[in-house]
């Protein structure tokens, strides 16, 4: 699916103006990028490395964009190998917490008369988040904060030897739902 910005984009590059380009698709994706590593990486100072690691590779890697996925697809695919670098570096392996917008959004359906029980509802939800892999936080994040297809997910989780396939995707994300909805059920 081409949007306006993929357009300029592709005019930009076919007329040789990569520094442009760049900034183009920097300025505009940017708050997308930035609400999905926040949500992913959650400390400020982790979500800005990975924000300034992704514009790096945004910067040096769209002269090779072909277009195979949506230009925002590309860009939410650098951002989540971003994160996973920061994540990968070995003074940086700790456990956190993870808080997305979809964390609040399930907490919302959760929600009953009383505030204490919802922040406390909340809090478990957050702390079963927080067990997920990177995969699946970003699976989640991916589908809920972003609303991408499961086509744009797919190619945002391929790796270079191997294409993730958007039908199994969806799959695990109904099971991770369903392990999400049991672990709350659990606790209560």
């Amino acid at each position: 699916m081409t949007t306006p910005v993929d357009e300029r984009v592709r005019a930009l590059l076919d007329a040789g103006a990569h520094a442009d380009a760049a900034t183009e698709a920097i300025r505009t994706l940017a708050p997308a990028v930035l609400r999905y590593l926040r949500s992913l990486l959650r400390g400020e100072a982790d979500a800005n490395d990975a924000f300034s690691y992704w514009a790096e590779s945004v910067w040096s890697g769209l002269p090779g964009f072909r277009g195979d996925a949506s230009l925002r697809t590309w860009a939410l695919r650098l951002a989540y190998r971003a994160a996973l670098a920061v994540q990968d570096h070995a003074w940086r392996r700790r456990v956190r917490p993870f808080t997305t917008g979809e964390a609040s959004r399930l907490a919302a359906t959760l929600r009953t008369a009383s505030a204490v029980r919802v922040e406390r509802q909340r809090r478990r939800l957050d702390a079963v988040i927080a067990k997920l892999t990177a995969e699946q936080q970003t699976l989640l994040s991916l589908r809920v904060d972003q609303g991408l297809s499961w086509e744009e997910i797919a190619h945002v989780l391929s790796e270079d030897t191997r294409r993730a396939d958007p039908k199994t995707l969806a799959k695990r994300y109904e099971r991770l739902k369903a392990r999400l909805a049991a672990e709350l059920s659990a606790d209560e």
